[in-house]
């Protein structure tokens, strides 16, 4: 899933839980109302549109949206079920898992600790923990917010998803990830690691005194009124919790694949409904979640060691769409999907929420864009290639992690969990995504692409081609 491929997950996947179907066909619920009396009927009608769209286009139970403009709530509300078992509806007030969205929160713990004199980020991450195995390396704590430490992420490894439905704790996860060589020289390059914000979590703990969950209540969650915001474990009873799935069979459903929310912990464990989510955002940029310098630091985009900029703040992704800045996250996680993103310049924030693995938040998220600020929606005009030029893209491409395969297939070139539709020129765009976009290199006459690109949300990464 595209997701996925851009990083912005906290898991990999999600694999199919061997349980029964769930009909897709169950009754409609009315949809929520709309949170705010601002909310047109003209808007209303649009998001009402592009919310059925994205439950027909890339299946999913339920979706909830929250949009907020000049600090004022004008569309909230659900569509679908955030139950299918229960027929229960998504509503704007639905607890959903957020997966990596729950990054921003804890760089927010983090720069609260900074603002005390608890933490300097530009010290080395042994002199807080001085028994973890750098190898070697200084690895500054700020490279661990910004993903440029070069630590081995965990979910990228076999062992952590044959031990993930065990209640780990932070001994066995730390020695399950300090073990492996570093992937790079801390600030060689930029690569999306849970394992630097898992660490981050045991710095909140040893430096407050406190645990994560407990620093994460006192100070933001409870400050901030943040009552349907919560650390997700599986056991608590959770008003308004959305159930997960993924896409089964015929059409159907299945219920996600358990996890123990343990392992997430500080890189993906938190729910929250999109109102919430709206309030933490409001809060971040007035300065009453951390102070204006620290969020300024947050949004700021970090640097390598050789002085290229790397299109990510603080638990915050950095990039340029529609034409304005924006200020964003996206989070997956087993049988949820989820996407806050803020426009500055307009002051235009919106939250989607997913309980399933095939949804498309981010996609959804900047239809609405579009729509709250009067722009036409793009489409993705699908043209006829010869079959030369799709099997000239099928392969195996690796950007230094994850490699993935485009393969032809009846007539057609798949890839990222897609159906890759071609518009010439090699430029190829996921099914219904004209945001994202993906070229197959030229390269020597009758010889494969040497390499793709893919471009999404402001940012590009190039796959070299390692296989046919």
């Amino acid at each position: 899933m595209i997701g996925t491929m851009l990083r912005s997950s906290f898991l990999p996947f999600a694999a199919l839980a061997a349980a029964a179907l769930v009909p897709a066909c169950a009754p409609e619920p009315p949809d929520s109302p709309a949170h705010d009396a601002r909310a047109d009927g003209e808007l209303a009608g649009q998001i009402h549109e592009l919310a059925q769209d994205a439950l027909s286009d890339h299946p999913a139970p339920g979706i909830s949206i929250g949009v907020q403009q000049d600090g004022e709530i004008i569309f909230a509300g659900g569509f679908g079920y955030a139950d299918l078992e229960h027929e229960a509806p998504a509503t704007a007030d639905t607890v959903y898992r957020i997966g990596s969205v729950t990054k921003q929160f804890t760089a927010a713990a983090a720069m609260l600790l900074v603002e005390e004199g608890k933490l300097d980020l530009s010290r080395d991450l042994r002199e807080y923990l001085p028994d973890y195995d750098t190898h070697g390396f200084s690895v500054p704590v700020e490279r661990l917010l910004n993903h440029t430490s070069g630590i081995k992420g965990y979910t990228e490894m076999p062992e952590f998803w044959e031990r993930s439905r065990l209640d780990l704790g932070h001994e066995a996860m730390l020695e399950m990830f300090s073990g492996p060589a570093f992937e790079f020289e801390p600030g060689d390059r930029y690569q999306y690691s849970n394992s630097g914000y898992y660490l981050l979590g045991v710095l909140i703990e040893q430096l407050s005194g406190m645990s994560y969950t407990a620093f994460l209540e006192t100070r933001l969650f409870e400050p901030l009124a943040l009552g349907r915001t919560h650390y997700l474990r599986n056991g608590p009873l959770v008003p308004g919790r959305a159930e997960g799935y993924e896409a089964g069979e015929d059409e159907g459903f299945v219920n996600d694949e358990p996890l123990s929310m343990e392992l997430p912990y500080a890189a993906g464990s938190l729910g929250a409904s999109v109102v919430d989510l709206l309030g933490w955002q409001r809060a971040l940029v007035s300065g009453t979640a951390v102070s204006p310098a620290s969020y300024e630091a947050m949004t700021a985009r970090g640097n390598l060691v050789n002085g290229d900029p790397v299109n990510y703040g603080y638990g915050l992704s950095l990039s340029e769409v529609h034409g304005l800045a924006k200020v964003s996250h996206g989070g997956g996680i087993n049988g949820f999907r989820a996407q806050l993103a803020l426009y500055p310049e307009v002051d235009l924030g919106i939250a989607v929420l997913i309980n399933s693995g095939s949804g498309r938040p981010g996609l959804l998220e900047n239809r609405i864009a579009r729509a709250v600020l009067g722009m036409e929606q793009p489409v993705v005009e699908e043209i006829e290639v010869p079959e030369a030029e799709l099997r000239r893209c099928a392969g195996t491409y690796d950007p230094g992690r994850s490699p993935v395969t485009l393969r032809f297939e009846d007539g057609s070139l798949f890839g990222f969990g897609e159906r890759l539709a071609p518009v010439g020129d090699g430029v190829f765009h996921p099914d219904g995504d004209p945001f994202t976009r993906i070229v197959c290199e030229s390269g020597p006459e009758g010889a494969g692409a040497p390499a793709l690109t893919l471009s999404s949300g402001g940012a590009t990464t190039r796959y070299p081609r390692v296989s046919d």
